[in-house]
């Protein structure tokens, strides 16, 4: 492989925002990584929860984290989860000044756009695929979502 063809693997990384790269030929094997190491951010995240511990016993903190484990519970029983269809940020509405895509009690028909999910800087429209009535949201504005996480719940 010369210098040329390796420039041109990279080019169409960047382009496609790929992290990883693994090539194998005949007694030739390429392997390209950028970006943060997944093993460190595995412990990051592991470590997240562990961080937000402390936090709980506070006054403050109690009554929120007190009531999530509630409306998340209830939801379920109360309809179906509409689930992330991948990794990225939540966000409820278009830009900070708008007002949010759907609230609780809200009524949706399909395709109806429910929120935006960040990931590599490209907003991605969620969409309803059925309709119903919003009973819960159940992720927080700015939140990190990972794939399959429930974002909403409707009946």
């Amino acid at each position: 492989m010369d210098l040329k063809e390796l420039r041109r693997i990279v080019e169409l990384m960047n382009e496609h925002g790929l992290t990883h790269f693994d090539m194998s030929r005949e007694g030739f094997h390429l392997k390209l990584k950028k970006g943060p190491d997944l093993d460190s951010l595995k412990g990051l995240l592991a470590a997240l929860p562990q961080a937000a511990a402390p936090v709980a016993p506070a006054p403050v903190a109690a009554t929120p984290v007190a009531a999530a484990p509630a409306a998340a519970a209830t939801p379920a029983a109360e309809g179906e989860e509409i689930t992330s269809p991948m990794v990225g940020t939540f966000y409820r509405k278009p830009n900070p000044e708008s007002p949010d895509f759907v609230s609780v009690g809200d009524t949706i028909s399909e395709g109806q756009t429910l929120c935006i999910i960040e990931a590599m800087k490209v907003m991605n429209e969620i969409k309803a695929e059925r309709s119903g009535t919003i009973t819960a949201v159940l992720i927080d504005e700015g939140a990190p979502v990972q794939f399959g996480d429930a974002l909403f719940s409707i009946k």
